[in-house]
């Protein structure tokens, strides 16, 4: 993933993507079995529809999850947190979580990870 002209395209004043996701890319960490880092194409998507869908709301989605229409979020002026969003859900329902850092986002995602395959 070219995550700078991902940006560009995006076309988010005021956004730039954290060190910490900058170095996940780097690293090739884009699969944890429940969540998965969306591609571009998926992310532009997915951009658009929760444009409409949250017009209050400035997130930049970034992956998202399997099992449900949980997706992980940016959101233009909350720093480097992570929104986690239950795409589709009515306006004003969609927040589920809200982590400090995408580091805290990616241990828990490691996390659910392991659980999930612990029981397999």
């Amino acid at each position: 993933m070219n995550t700078e002209l991902l940006q560009k395209k995006l076309d988010v004043n005021g956004f730039k993507y954290p060190e910490a996701f900058l170095k996940a890319i780097e690293l090739n960490l884009l699969d944890f079995d429940l969540w998965y880092i969306m591609d571009e194409d998926r992310v532009l998507n997915r951009i658009k529809g929760l444009r409409e869908r949250y017009p209050n709301r400035k997130l930049i989605p970034f992956a998202r999850r399997d099992d449900n229409d949980d997706i992980a979020c940016f959101e233009v002026g909350k720093g480097e947190k992570v929104q986690i969003i239950h795409d589709f859900a009515s306006l004003g329902y969609e927040q589920q979580k809200e982590y400090e850092d995408f580091w805290q986002w990616l241990e828990n995602a490691i996390h659910e990870m392991i659980r999930y395959n612990k029981q397999d």
